[in-house]
């Protein structure tokens, strides 16, 4: 079996390059499916990396888990520069083919919900059956706050045994832990790089947001999004978003 596989066979070319079908006769339609199906596959492998690293926070291996964390913010760094292919096509280009989306929107992607879910992002969006398996689960956040009790943090019950469904709230004493993990980070060098992660894939994923923003705004103005949305007014609304809140304010303390 081995001796017989193709490059083909083992990517399953066949299939995948027959997964793209323009509803219209419009050149960039094509480019416009393109585009969000590779994001859809780097959302994929993405929470495979989370979901790995969740597991090895969970186990108190954070040196492990920095691997699948850096992974991470290089995949959101490439699903960023992939706009910059999308706004080749202009708003004359996709009002062409826009009325053959229908409802569909990006709004929707249950992988992209996920993602946020995992992080600590939670709550609003159309809860898909990702997002609702995860949304039961504690999230890395959530995770990473563990591992700082467990390493001698007094952290208040309200932040390690929540109702995890529920969107996370800013603890003054999470903050006040992780700025000394910050302050010593001789003592809690393992801490400190997991933060210094955490920080990156969150930096990442607002430099998505806000680039998202630009696009959108280039291509069709304010007028409202294909999914019902209010188009780019939501979508800025949702750059001051953090999945590790703390690890953010703690920076005005040191």
């Amino acid at each position: 079996m081995t001796e017989s596989m193709t490059y083909g066979r083992y990517l399953a070319l066949d299939e995948l390059l027959a997964a793209q079908h323009p509803l219209s006769d419009r050149h960039d339609e094509l480019l416009f499916i393109i585009i969000h199906q590779t994001k859809e596959l780097w959302l994929k492998q993405a929470i495979a990396e989370i979901r790995l690293a969740l597991d090895l926070v969970r186990a108190d291996k954070p040196v492990e888990a920095y691997k699948s964390l850096a992974r991470v913010s290089r995949i959101q760094a490439v699903m960023t520069l992939s706009w910059e292919v999308l706004t080749t096509m202009t708003p004359s280009d996709y009002t062409r083919f826009r009325d053959v989306l229908g409802a569909s929107s990006g709004f929707q992607s249950d992988q992209f919900r996920a993602v946020e879910t995992l992080l600590g992002v939670r709550g609003g969006g159309v809860p898909g059956p990702l997002t609702t398996e995860f949304s039961a689960l504690p999230s890395l956040w959530d995770e990473a706050n563990a591992a700082l009790a467990r390493a001698g943090f007094d952290l208040p019950a309200e932040v390690l045994a929540r109702d995890w469904a529920q969107p996370y709230e800013p603890n003054q004493a999470v903050e006040d832990a992780w700025a000394q993990v910050y302050r010593e980070t001789d003592r809690y060098w393992e801490l400190y790089q997991l933060a210094e992660k955490l920080v990156d894939i969150d930096d990442a994923l607002a430099t998505w947001r806000h680039k998202h923003v630009l696009t959108v705004s280039r291509v069709i103005g304010m007028k409202p999004g294909t999914g019902g949305t209010p188009g780019v007014p939501y979508l800025a609304s949702t750059l001051s978003k953090r999945a590790f809140p703390e690890l953010w304010t703690l920076r005005t303390q040191l």
